[in-house]
C-alpha cells in the first residue's frame, strides 16, 4: 500500500502518506495541533505496524515533535515555498534507527565534497520523455533496479506520474533509453524533487547523469520552481559526487529511510537554489 491521505479533524490538517512497502509514514506538511498529529500517526503506526514517521515541518513545529520523541535528520531551505523544511523522524523499532553503514557513508561523503564542481550543460540529445516512452522508462527501471521505493517498473504508474507533473528526460541510443532522470514537482509548495536517475551498466561511463539533472533545472526554471533538492543513496559514491559537482549542498541524512537497490537503505539529502543560476 503506498497512498496519499488528506486528514482533515478539528484543530489538525495533515497530507500524510501511507507507505506499507518501505513501512513508514510520511507528513509532507502539516497545520494544527502536534498532539492530534502524533494520535493519529501512532494509531497508524499500530494498525499498519510502521517502523519509521518522517514529517516535514516547519520551523515553529520542531520544538513541539522533539518533545515527541522526534530527532531532525536535516531539512530542506526553501521547500516550503522560499521557507524551510526540517526533516523530522521518529524510530519505533531498534533496528530502523540502527544503521550498519554510517561510518561508511561518512567517509563517502568526505570523499564526494573534495571533488571539485564542474560546469555542466544540459543540451545534447537529451529527450522530455512523453507518455510514449513509459514501457520504455519502465524497461530501463527494471534492469537497473532489483528494488525502488516506488513502482516505477510498471509503466501505468510512469504515466501517471507524468499527468500528475513529473518530468522525465531520458537519452536514447539506437532506440533505446541508456539514462534517465526526474523532477518530481510540488507547485502548491514551489519544489521539486530530482530523482529517478538510473543508467544502464552497459552506459555507466558515459557521464549522462549530470547533463540530465542539468536538463531538469532548466525545465524548473521555466515553471519558475527554483527549490530543488534531492535524496540519494547514501552508500553510492558516484550519485552523491554528480550532485556535489553540480553545485548542491548537503543537508543531511535519513536513516534506513527506504528499500532501495538490493536493501533498506540511509538517504543523503542535497538542495540547490535554482534562482541563484
Amino acid at each position: 500500500m503506498q497512498k496519499y491521505e488528506y486528514i482533515k479533524q478539528p484543530k489538525l490538517e495533515a497530507t500524510v502518506y501511507k507507505d506499507s512497502y518501505n513501512q513508514r509514514l510520511r507528513v509532507d506538511g502539516f497545520n494544527g495541533n502536534t498532539g492530534r498529529l502524533w494520535e493519529y500517526l501512532m494509531d497508524e503506526a499500530v494498525s499498519h505496524r510502521f517502523e519509521k514517521i518522517l514529517i516535514k515541518a516547519r520551523f515553529n513545529q520542531v520544538s513541539p515533535l522533539m518533545e515527541k520523541g522526534f530527532v531532525m535528520e536535516g531539512g530542506v531551505n526553501g521547500y516550503f515555498s522560499g521557507d524551510r523544511a526540517f526533516f523530522m523522524s521518529r524510530f519505533l523499532t531498534d533496528d530502523r534507527r540502527n544503521s550498519s553503514y554510517w561510518k561508511e557513508e561518512d567517509e563517502i561523503l568526505r570523499a564526494v565534497q573534495k571533488l571539485d564542481k564542474k560546469a555542466v550543460d544540459g543540451t545534447g540529445l537529451i529527450t522530455v520523455a512523453t507518455v510514449e516512452h513509459a514501457n520504455d522508462l519502465a524497461e530501463l527501471y527494471q534492469e537497473v533496479f532489483k528494488l525502488y521505493p516506488v513502482p516505477l517498473h510498471d509503466p501505468d504508474y510512469v504515466k501517471e506520474s507524468m499527468k500528475n507533473g513529473t518530468i522525465f528526460v531520458c537519452i536514447e541510443e539506437n532506440g533505446k533509453i541508456i539514462s534517465a532522470a526526474s523532477a518530481e514537482v510540488s507547485s502548491s509548495n514551489q519544489n521539486a524533487e530530482l530523482t529517478d536517475c538510473a543508467t544502464r551498466p552497459s552506459h555507466r561511463k558515459g557521464g549522462y547523469m549530470k547533463h540530465l539533472l542539468r536538463r531538469l533545472e532548466n525545465e524548473l526554471i521555466q515553471q519558475n520552481i527554483f527549490c530543488a533538492y534531492t535524496i540519494a543513496r547514501a552508500l553510492s559514491f558516484g550519485m552523491n559526487a554528480a550532485f556535489h559537482q553540480l553545485g548542491y549542498r548537503y543537508r543531511g541524512r535519513l536513516a534506513n529511510n527506504c528499500i532501495i537497490f538490493d536493501k533498506m537503505e540511509d538517504m543523503n539529502i542535497w538542495e540547490r537554489d535554482l534562482s541563484e543560476q
